[in-house]
C-alpha cells in the first residue's frame, strides 16, 4: 500500500503543485485582506485540482470511469477528472516486463524430480482488456506460468528438457500466450534458465556418461583393429604375389632400422638370406653402424 501510495504521488506532482500554489494565494489574499475567505476558497481550489489533475507517462493508460460505467482510456500526458462523480483504475504499464518463475521437486514423465526455473517476457497490449476482464492481471500471469511450466515438465523426460531447452520454452509461450491474449496481454517468449536435479542421481548420470564414453572408445578401437587387420591381408596378398616387393619393403625395413645413429640392429643370416640379400648388404650395414 504504502508503494502505491509514493507511486501516486510521484505521478501526481503537477497536482500537488497546484494545491499548493492555491492554497498559498489564499494565504497571501487573506493576510492582505484580513478576511478568511480567500484562504478557503484557495484551499477549495486546490482541494478540487489535487484531485482533479493527472498524469501520464508515455506507457501508461488508466481506464476512466464515471459512475461506474466505463468511459475510455486516457493516457499519456495530462487530463482532467470530476472528482466524485469520475474514477480511474490504477496504472496500466504497457512496456515489456521480465518475471521469473520456478517449479520445486517437479516430476518428469521418467518420474524425476527436478527444480526448473524460467523467465517470462510478457507486456499489455491491450490496456483496456487487461482493466476489464481480469482483477489482477500480473498475479494472473504469475500462476498461470507456474502451471503451464509444471504441465510442461510432466510431458518431456530429463534428457529431453535438458537438451531441448528452446522447444520446451517454445511450447510454454505458446500455451501462455493463447491463455493471456483474451486479457490483452501477450507472452513474447519463455526462457528456460536453470534445471536442477537430485545430487545422487547427478551423480548417477555422470557414471553412465563416462560408462557410455568408455564403451564409444572399445568400439572405436575394434573398429579400427579390423580397419587394420584387413590392410594386413591386403598387402600380403600383394607381397605374396610380387616377392620383389616383398624384399624391397624388407630392405626399407632394415634401413630404417639403422639408420639413426647409435643404434644397434642384430640381424640373423637366415633372414638376410630369406630377403634375398647377399653378404654385401650386411658388410655395407655394419660399415654404416660403426
Amino acid at each position: 500500500m504504502k508503494n502505491f501510495e509514493i507511486e501516486y504521488a510521484s505521478k501526481n506532482r503537477v497536482a500537488v503543485t497546484a494545491f499548493i500554489v492555491c492554497a498559498g494565494v489564499g494565504a497571501i489574499a487573506t493576510a492582505l485582506v484580513k478576511n478568511p475567505a480567500p484562504a478557503i476558497a484557495g484551499a477549495v481550489i486546490g482541494i478540487y485540482f489535487l484531485f482533479a489533475i493527472k498524469v501520464m507517462q508515455p506507457w501508461e493508460r488508466v481506464a476512466l470511469l464515471r459512475l461506474g460505467r466505463y468511459v475510455g482510456l486516457r493516457g499519456p500526458g495530462l487530463f482532467f477528472i470530476v472528482p466524485v462523480f469520475e474514477t480511474i483504475s490504477p496504472y496500466v504499464d504497457q512496456r515489456v516486463r521480465v518475471h521469473s518463475v520456478s517449479a520445486e521437486s517437479t516430476l518428469t514423465r521418467d518420474t524425476v524430480p527436478v527444480n526448473v526455473d524460467a523467465i517470462v517476457f510478457w507486456m499489455v497490449w491491450n490496456a483496456e482488456k487487461s482493466i476489464l476482464e481480469v482483477e489482477n492481471f500480473i498475479e494472473a500471469i504469475n500462476l498461470s506460468a507456474q502451471t503451464a511450466l509444471r504441465e510442461s515438465i510432466g510431458r518431456h523426460e530429463l534428457a529431453k528438457m535438458i537438451t531441448e531447452r528452446e522447444v520446451m520454452g517454445q511450447e510454454l509461450q505458446r500455451i501462455l500466450d493463447e491463455k493471456t491474449n483474451p486479457w490483452g496481454i501477450t507472452v513474447q517468449s519463455v526462457e528456460i534458465r536453470d534445471v536442477r536435479i537430485p545430487p545422487s542421481l547427478e551423480n548417477a548420470m555422470s557414471q553412465q556418461a563416462q560408462a557410455e564414453r568408455e564403451r564409444q572408445a572399445r568400439v572405436i578401437l575394434g573398429q579400427a583393429e579390423v580397419q587394420v587387420s584387413e590392410q594386413f591381408a591386403t598387402a600380403s596378398r600383394v607381397y605374396n604375389d610380387n616377392p620383389g616387393a616383398l624384399h624391397l619393403r624388407g630392405m626399407n625395413m632394415l634401413y630404417e632400422a639403422i639408420r639413426e645413429k647409435g643404434a644397434m640392429v642384430l640381424v640373423p643370416s637366415s633372414a638376410i638370406e630369406t630377403m634375398g640379400l647377399g653378404g654385401s648388404l650386411a658388410t655395407a650395414a655394419i660399415a654404416k653402424q660403426q
